[in-house]
């Protein structure tokens, strides 16, 4: 109960508070009396002290003190029979009292302490008592709403009507889950939350209100934790008063019944997921029997077997390395978890798969859809900012080509993949890497390391007799006039040189090597090593 209850007890009709009469709504938890100088070691927050004052007297510093020591550990009040011992309380006392917001209370002389810490007790017993019996009936009340199939949907309109105030419930991301379509307000509302994310709650706190400025309003929410202590939040669009104490048993209820039933929804979103797992692995696998099998499976997960599709192979990047295996899969596995529902708001029907750390979106692409990179990326793009904004992680996305049919998709597939791997080897992260055909640089990297750079050195070792900054000189020139189609007026020209000094150091290199400019073969080759040069990094 709060101080101001106090006063309302018929047997404390005469209670008389003497300061600090603007902290009357601070809560009584307990009641404690002062029998020795030292009791400050023995109180609690939400206590209210009650003493007659033989310790006080004559000492105003040490009152003064008992009541600045008592504010900071958030007792109630003090109660003190001031005409006992006292006479009155000092000045200064009241002063500070005021202050600091504290409840300074008289207690009449004929009233034993006893009586006051016995009535006092036994009325934190029967508001207790009142408040359990209340929140066992709300519990089953809502549980017995649940256990016959009306869903949280209704539940939340029932609640409202109780609270006379709308309903938000969002998932752990601030994307709504009652209801789905929210006005432009409500969406706005929702968008300046996830901005804030979910450092509006205190570590103690059971919920929180405040206010926002645009728009202008009141929020109460209160957490509501599921599997894997993943925290949803059911949003009042209006102030809940702290002082309510039975309107908010009546929400904390609802959270709890609330909280069961989402956690029963995803576990069964769990079976229905490893079962779409199992069909993505055979189709991927060419592992069933007939077309006419691939299309009847396709149906159950709503598939077209004539549909143009593209393939998306999705990846984290590199973890910290410091995190063990099995958190960085946790924390893989609720990313994932996000993606399947944030690639539902895409504007191209989609299926979402998970293969081993990978995951994988297929994208139902229309007709006119000629260019699906230029189409994709933009949403793709999208998906990387949010996951970097409630996850501090970032992934990357290999795009295949399009292909007419269902049973392409393993085709596709593997595109994906290897658009993904290309990005992968370049040393890129948080990229969105388009398949294409293979050029030479690809067809190189695919060549074991060790065997080219072993022939890059035995094509070009005789070079390397020389100083290095006239290896170096010959090297680019060389290269220039390679790439010039061995014009020598063309090379001279983006060289900013003389064409007697581009033949100087031609003569030079044919010398050098023992082979003829002029010859295909010999071009080829040091085309080929100039090729393998920078992806090797080598000198």
């Amino acid at each position: 109960m709060k101080v101001a209850d106090l006063l309302h007890i018929p047997a404390f009709k005469n209670f008389e508070i003497v300061a600090g009469k603007t902290g009357l709504n601070r809560d009584i938890n307990n009641i404690n009396m002062m029998d020795a100088p030292d009791i400050i070691d023995y109180l609690k927050s939400d206590d209210l002290l009650v003493t007659s004052g033989y310790h006080l007297q004559g000492d105003p510093q040490f009152f003064v003190l008992l009541v600045k020591n008592m504010a900071r550990l958030g007792c109630s009040a003090i109660g003190i029979k001031t005409e006992r011992f006292l006479y009155g309380i000092p000045q200064e006392v009241c002063e500070l009292a005021d202050k600091l917001k504290f409840p300074i209370i008289n207690i009449p002389t004929e009233i034993p302490l006893v009586e006051v810490v016995n009535e006092t007790l036994s009325l934190l017993r029967d508001n207790r008592l009142k408040e359990l019996k209340f929140a066992i009936d709300a519990h089953e009340q809502f549980t017995i709403h649940i256990m016959n199939g009306k869903g949280v949907q209704k539940l939340l309109e029932n609640l409202s009507n109780i609270i006379k105030l709308p309903l938000l419930l969002l998932d752990p991301y601030f994307r709504p889950l009652i209801p789905k379509k929210l006005s432009g307000e409500n969406h706005k509302i929702i968008q300046s939350c996830a901005l804030i994310k979910n450092d509006f709650f205190l570590e103690t706190s059971n919920y929180t209100s405040f206010s926002l400025t645009d728009p202008r309003c009141t929020l109460t929410i209160f957490p509501v934790y599921t599997a894997g202590n993943k925290q949803c939040y059911l949003i009042a669009l209006g102030e809940i008063s702290y002082f309510d104490r039975l309107l908010i048993l009546t929400l904390e209820q609802a959270v709890n019944v609330i909280a069961f039933e989402l956690m029963k929804e995803d576990a069964l979103k769990q079976n229905d997921r490893k079962i779409k797992q199992l069909f993505f692995m055979n189709l991927i696998n060419n592992a069933f029997s007939s077309e006419k099998e691939i299309t009847h499976r396709a149906k159950e997960f709503h598939l077209k077997t004539d549909q143009k599709y593209v393939c998306i192979a999705g990846q984290l990047d590199m973890p910290d390395q410091t995190s063990s295996f099995i958190q960085y899969q946790m924390e893989t596995n609720t990313i994932y978890e996000y993606m399947e529902d944030e690639v539902n708001s895409f504007p191209f029907a989609s299926h979402f798969f998970i293969e081993g750390q990978q995951c994988m979106i297929l994208l139902e692409i229309e007709d006119s859809v000629s260019h699906s990179y230029e189409q994709v990326s933009p949403y793709l793009n999208q998906l990387q900012n949010k996951i970097q904004h409630f996850f501090n992680q970032s992934i990357s996305f290999g795009l295949s080509t399009i292909c007419h049919q269902l049973m392409d998709v393993h085709a596709i597939y593997k595109e994906a993949l290897d658009a993904l791997d290309t990005g992968r080897r370049m040393g890129k992260t948080n990229f969105i890497e388009g398949y294409e055909v293979k050029d030479i640089a690809d067809m190189l990297r695919m060549i074991p390391v060790e065997d080219l750079k072993a022939f890059y050195k035995n094509t070009l070792q005789h070079l390397f007799q020389y100083p290095k900054d006239e290896a170096e000189t010959l090297l680019h020139t060389l290269f220039v006039f390679l790439e010039s189609h061995c014009q020598i007026s063309e090379t001279a020209k983006k060289l900013f040189v003389h064409r007697n000094t581009v033949i100087y150091r031609l003569e030079k290199c044919e010398t050098v090597f023992g082979w003829d400019l002029k010859d295909p073969d010999t071009t080829f080759r040091l085309r080929l090593a100039m090729r393998i040069r920078p992806l090797m990094n080598l000198s």
